[in-house]
């Protein structure tokens, strides 16, 4: 594992995280407040690279501490600005020469000449999907296109020249018919910067120049546009060093860095309060940025602290307009920022970010506080120059070219620490769109509620929330080492912040709480009951009403009769609109079955089963289907179908039975004993059934027709242990954790025999089986090391490659929930 450098300065000896391993998390949680507002560092140096959101678009923060009149940058990336040299469609109209057909030997060079199947046409080439960032000028519906375009250059004098473009999926780009560029396999939604081959630098030369790009899209979401730019230091006026970066640390709550700035130590400490506890609070858009500083040197120091937030995180694409305002509430000052245009819930989707409602950024009200609303670089200059900023003339200008910014002086810093905090916050206005209506967030409910009452409260609460938040993240990690040890409640503290923050809560249609998950970075659907059912134990644990948010949702959808199928839905829409599914695929077994066992998981922790009542027609009707179809699936869709659908699904066919069994363990608890046994009784008779259909000598098969050598986790087995069921013999899991300890990669246990690739959140499940606690760490050590030195950094991703740790698919999913069913099983017993 790798290890931090604690200790280096004496400051931080009473600071230092105590535990006796270091984690490097995929990515750093920073501002996690919801789907929309997520910002995270991507590299393990705060100062290393901008700041961006879970989707991995650039929304800088930028931290700047001036230390006797010396400035050092602490979080962001240098500023840069980007100088066209060629233009790409988003700015400039431009004509191509394509053909959809292979083309001859040498189309990418200077000297080839278009003829036979090559056209004519506008920039920019797609097939008109509403992920295009521009409106496709050319529409492109086959695999493969290339293009050629001739561009003039006339100045060589570059600092960093770098390609400007945007791809789906796969490109590669030639100048003058050298390879500057090849994209490997994936594609970006959005335009972004791209490094040049030295070869195609040196080819580039002064007058025309052919540009040649050919794409590859083997499914939907076509689209492809290339350009040059010049990638430019701002000048500040005076130099910015970097402040050394000392540690890192990820908490259930907080992240926390510590920096040597020349002699005065600095803790940077970001803080969202999502104590589950208090809805009240942890429903707040906003989070806390702290600043800790002291001298090391024994001398008295002037110190100043600069936080700025740019206006991109407002905006879908940085070419947004947009326009800052100040406010005031009860002792700070409130600067805010948003679209011209606030298309108030007019965009859906998944790879997007908000562009309705405003960023706040927020600082107590003092002699020593200046606010600024400005161009970032002039807001940089004036902070660098003179430790202060000050406002420019605020007229609508694109996201990128205007900042939030508060300066703070904490006066001469000696041996004793100093503090200075600011708040980071959203106001969205509307959350989403429930069948119809436009809903407010949780915390919006009463409509007398502003940003600037939020934020006073979110102020006032400061220090006691402080202290609560770290409280709670001491014992979150004490109960979870508790429970599977130090691997075990690194994971724990590592997904805390992300699960929660992939949902909003809002108020419901009769004020009811309703917790709606986005599919990250997976299809964007809200409300996926496959993605509610592994997430579902963190919540569980800490507060079993936002489960029944994220349930009510389909609930409601088929009691209103808007849903008449006789099974459970998918999802209710593509986040955030709540209308009605729009996946394009049923999972009748897995969601039915998802359904009845959560709701049985919520009367066990609760111990009554209210909620069940309330809805106990709809799983009477679920249950009834499970009896049909569940216990031998037909060939359909479920959760883990990533290498192909099944019919005759073994796991699959569990959860079948623990939803007919979870029907059973709620009626008896509703008083309903003869209708509980039946179905209890039915379970068991299945399960033995499921055990001569699935054995397959000291395994159980992957389906039951099985073939030969197959196997899979049978993660869903965990509830009959957690619910006490003793539906299945106690030796089927023996026998399949033996078994799965002979298949671990180096990453951890492969999902099933047909790919070497698994889910993490349903290792965790697997691990909970065991009984012997030996062999839950075989099984849960190599995913702390898969989160500790994946190569892929972005929030944590639950779909892995077991072989290399690389990312598969998905991030920032709320689904790592379910790492907390080891402490879910052990609270339950």
């Amino acid at each position: 594992m790798r290890k931090r450098g604690f200790g280096l300065v004496f400051f931080f000896l009473s600071t230092i995280w105590l535990s006796a391993l270091a984690q490097r998390p995929p990515a750093y949680p920073l501002v996690t407040i919801d789907p929309y507002t997520s910002i995270w560092a991507f590299t393990d140096q705060l100062n290393e690279s901008p700041t961006r959101h879970w989707t991995g678009k650039n929304q800088p923060l930028d931290g700047l501490i001036r230390v006797d009149g010396r400035t050092y940058r602490f979080m962001g990336a240098p500023m840069t600005t980007l100088k066209t040299v060629i233009p790409t469609a988003q700015t400039t109209a431009y004509e191509l020469v394509y053909t959809f057909q292979k083309p001859d030997e040498g189309w990418e060079k200077s000297g080839f000449k278009p003829s036979g199947d090559w056209k004519t046409g506008q920039a920019p080439i797609g097939d008109g999907a509403s992920s295009n960032p521009v409106k496709p000028a050319t529409l492109w519906k086959t695999k493969e296109v290339w293009y050629r375009r001739t561009v003039n250059v006339s100045d060589l004098n570059f600092e960093n020249p770098v390609l400007y473009l945007s791809h789906d999926n796969d490109v590669v780009v030639y100048i003058n018919g050298v390879k500057a560029f090849d994209s490997g396999h994936g594609y970006i939604g959005d335009y972004k910067v791209f490094p040049l081959s030295p070869e195609a630098r040196k080819a580039l030369k002064k007058g025309a120049n052919v540009l040649a790009v050919s794409c590859i899209n083997p499914s939907g979401g076509g689209y492809v546009d290339v350009g040059l730019v010049d990638e430019r230091k701002v000048n500040l006026g005076a130099p910015v060093g970097l402040a050394r970066q000392l540690s890192a640390k990820v908490q259930a709550t907080q992240t926390e860095y510590q920096f040597a700035a020349g002699p005065v130590a600095l803790t940077v400490t970001f803080t969202t309060p999502l104590l589950l506890d208090d809805l009240d609070v942890a429903t707040r858009p906003a989070s806390y940025l702290t600043y800790t500083a002291q001298s090391t040197d024994g001398k008295p120091h002037p110190v100043q602290v600069y936080t700025a937030a740019s206006g991109l995180l407002s905006v879908h694409q940085p070419m947004q307009k947009v326009v800052g305002k100040r406010s005031s509430a009860d002792g700070l000052t409130v600067l805010s920022i948003g679209t011209t245009e606030q298309n108030i819930l007019g965009r859906k989707g998944d790879d997007v970010r908000i562009d309705w409602g405003y960023a706040l950024l927020a600082a107590p009200t003092a002699s020593t506080t200046q606010t600024g609303i400005g161009q970032p670089a002039a807001l940089f200059r004036s902070f660098v120059g003179q430790g202060n900023v000050t406002d420019e003339a605020n007229q609508p200008t694109t996201a990128d070219n205007r900042s939030l910014a508060v300066s703070q002086s904490l006066g001469t810093v000696t041996q004793t620490p100093k503090t200075a905090h600011v708040i980071l916050g959203y106001d969205d206005l509307y959350s989403v769109n429930y069948f119809g209506k436009n809903l407010r967030a949780w915390w919006r409910r009463d409509e007398t509620m502003t940003a600037e009452k939020m934020l006073a409260a979110v102020e006032k609460g400061y220090s006691q929330l402080m202290e609560k938040c770290r409280q709670f993240d001491q014992k979150l990690y004490a109960d979870a080492e508790k429970s599977g040890g130090k691997e075990y409640a690194g994971l724990c503290q590592l997904a805390y912040r992300q699960a929660i923050a992939a949902h909003k809560t809002v108020a419901g249609p009769k004020g009811e709480v309703l917790f709606l998950s986005k599919e990250n970075f997976s299809n964007g659907s809200i409300g996926t009951v496959d993605v509610t059912y592994p997430s579902a134990p963190l919540f569980l644990i800490y507060n079993p009403t936002l489960l029944k948010g994220m349930m009510e949702p389909i609930f409601q959808y088929s009691e209103s009769g808007r849903w008449t199928k006789p099974f459970a839905a998918h999802d209710v829409g593509t986040y955030p609109l709540a209308n009605g599914q729009t996946y394009g695929e049923d999972m009748p077994v897995e969601e039915s079955g998802n359904m009845l066992i959560l709701t049985a998981a919520i009367a066990a922790t609760e111990k009554n089963a209210g909620f069940a009542k309330q809805h106990w027609s709809t799983l009477t009707t679920w249950v009834d289907f499970l009896k049909k179809e569940g216990f031998d699936p037909s060939n359909q869709l479920c959760t883990d179908d990533f290498a192909g659908h099944l019919a005759r699904n073994a796991n699959l066919s569990i959860k079948a039975i623990m939803g007919i069994a979870s029907y059973g363990y709620l009626a008896n608890q509703l008083g309903q004993s003869d209708v509980g046994e039946q179905n209890l009784k039915l379970a068991r008779e299945l399960a033995q059934k499921w055990v001569q259909m699935a054995q397959d000598g000291d395994h159980y098969a992957l389906t039951f027709d099985k073939p030969q050598g197959s196997w899979s986790q049978k993660y869903n087995l965990v509830w009959d242990k957690l619910l006490a069921l003793k539906v299945f013999p106690s030796d089927v899991a023996e026998k399949e954790i033996r078994y799965y300890l002979t298949k671990q990669q180096p990453f951890g246990l492969p999902l099933d025999s047909r790919r070497t690739y698994t889910k993490s959140d349903w290792i965790i499940w697997t691990a909970t089986i065991a009984t012997n606690p030996q062999d839950f760490q075989q099984l849960i050590v190599p995913i702390f090391k898969y989160a500790d030195q994946t190569p892929s950094r972005v929030p944590l991703c639950d779909w892995h490659e077991t072989t290399d740790g690389k990312q598969v698919g998905f991030q920032a999913r709320s689904v790592v929930g379910g790492y907390f069913i080891k402490l879910l099983s052990d609270q339950l017993h």
